[in-house]
């Protein structure tokens, strides 16, 4: 990270620019997808498997580890996973939440976004036609809740700056700069 003059808030918000811009390029994405949730577009692990449209059998990628743009991409997104990286980019994050809200994805949950969505198995209109998935996964709901607070205050990165067993057990393993206040 020293070498690329970067640290993992630093990293963190390029990979955030990096998944927009590689959710515009991508001409497989829904094109309301790319424009606006892919303004934090966050691939993930969880997506359709099978699905007919307009009759016929598509196959997608399922429980499979994906990213971008490396990895393989059916266009599922992880809108948690985008809400974590608000503190990040929220110049980007931030229209894409608003736009979450708009397809609804929060409807008949009250603890948040669904996992996933695909909206590439609609036709290329607003609103997107979408696969929403069935599950939500209590896991993705504390990076969530710990970066919607760094964002609006700090709090979590603060408590950690002021923790002496974790300020010496990074500072054991290596890492410098950045608030840990050391070249």
């Amino acid at each position: 990270m020293r070498g690329k003059h970067s640290d993992y808030f630093e990293n963190s918000r390029r990979a955030t620019h990096a998944h927009r811009q590689y959710a515009i390029a991508n001409p497989a994405v829904s094109r309301a997808t790319a424009n606006t949730a892919g303004g934090s577009r966050r691939v993930t692990a969880r997506g359709p498997s099978t699905l007919s449209i307009k009759g016929e059998k598509r196959r997608f990628f399922g429980y499979k580890a994906r990213g971008a743009p490396e990895g393989p991409d059916d266009g599922s997104l992880a809108p948690w996973s985008v809400a974590a990286s608000l503190p990040f980019a929220p110049e980007i994050v931030a229209p894409a939440l608003r736009y979450f809200e708009m397809l609804k994805l929060r409807e008949n949950n009250p603890y948040g976004f669904k996992a996933t969505f695909n909206a590439t198995i609609g036709e290329r209109a607003l609103p997107p036609q979408l696969w929403v998935s069935p599950f939500h996964f209590g896991i993705n709901q504390g990076p969530v809740v710990l970066m919607i607070e760094n964002f609006r205050t700090g709090l979590i990165w603060n408590l950690m700056r002021r923790c002496p067993y974790l300020v010496a057990g990074l500072d054991k393993a290596g890492f410098a700069g950045g608030w840990l206040g050391r070249a």
